[in-house]
Formats: C-alpha cells, sequence, structure tokens
C-alpha cells in the first residue's frame, strides 16, 4: 500500500443503542487518520502468545507510506509472538481520538540509501529522547531488527458516535 492508496471507508458493525448515524455523513477520512498515526509518540502494539493470551507492548515508531515501522530486539516477547504468528493490532494512547489498526507485522530491511533515509528523518522525532537512529539502522543482514505492520483494517473516531469510520485495504 502506498501513500496514495485508499482506503475503503465506512460505518463500522456496532449494536444497537451505541448512536451510530446511519448515513455517511461525517465519517473521516483516511488523511486525517494518517495525520495522527505520523504526528504520535507513543503507540501500543498487541500480538498473540503461543499459549493463546493477549500482549500489549508500547513502542516507538513510524508511519510512512502507508505502513508502521519499528525496531527492537528479535528476542523481546512481541518479537517471538508475531514471528509465530504476525497478527497484531496497533493503537494510539487516546481514548477519545482513536485510532485503531489490525494487520500483520513482518520482519523487513532498509536500505540506506532509499526507505532507511526517510525512516531515521520520520525517526527524527524521537531526537529529544536521545533515539536518532541512521539511515543506514536497518540494511545489515537482520535489518537492525526492523519490523513493519501492513494495515489490513482500521477502526477511527475523534467525536464518537458521530464520526465513527471503518477502513478496509
Amino acid at each position: 500500500m502506498s501513500a496514495s492508496t485508499s482506503p475503503r471507508i465506512d460505518r463500522p458493525d456496532l449494536p444497537e443503542g451505541y448512536g451510530l448515524p446511519e448515513s455517511s455523513d461525517g465519517l473521516l477520512s483516511w488523511r486525517q487518520v494518517e495525520e495522527r498515526l505520523t504526528s504520535a509518540l507513543h503507540y501500543w502494539i498487541s500480538s498473540i502468545r503461543p499459549d493463546g493470551r493477549p500482549h500489549s507492548v508500547p513502542r516507538w515508531g513510524v508511519w510512512v507510506s502507508g505502513r508502521f515501522y519499528y525496531d527492537g530486539a528479535p528476542t523481546t516477547r512481541h518479537t517471538r509472538n508475531v514471528e509465530r504468528n504476525p497478527a497484531v493490532t496497533l493503537t494510539l494512547e487516546s481514548g477519545t481520538e482513536v485510532v485503531i489498526v489490525e494487520g500483520e507485522s513482518a520482519a523487513t530491511r532498509a536500505s540506506a540509501d532509499g526507505l532507511g533515509a526517510e525512516l531515521s528523518r520520520a525517526f527524527g522525532k524521537y531526537a529529544a529522547f536521545g533515539y536518532e537512529p541512521g539511515p543506514d539502522s536497518w540494511s545489515g543482514p537482520d535489518g537492525g531488527g526492523l519490523r513493519v505492520i501492513t494495515p489490513k483494517s482500521a477502526l477511527a473516531w475523534f467525536s464518537f458516535p458521530k464520526d465513527c469510520t471503518r477502513f478496509r485495504f
């Protein structure tokens, strides 16, 4: 999915009584949601343990070209989970301006003169916290622990229930 790809947009299926509008008036645009995904500093990723129990972890990462990139040690519980079952949920911190992305996490690499340079610029938002990866941080054989989440669907609202919107990719 590239930055120019637009998902299908509609209302989600919610139980009666939630006050979800019947019309498409007020639906969010994917651009509005991507702005939040791009500007956020803190994300939560939920994965599934081998025994079926959920696991959630806060992560730093960047939304670039319609995907979420993050890195970390391959020995973490999260990485061991997604190597076994790539299904994940990515959420932002807010409980009122909500973005929930469902997708799959995969190990990847980024060349220093291409995606690595773009990711390094995007990770610049963490410089004040002492994290400044260079363009070549993810170009080695193990990709520097780089992973990418490719979205399958998303749910978002900034003024529930009137703008509650489902996105399908």
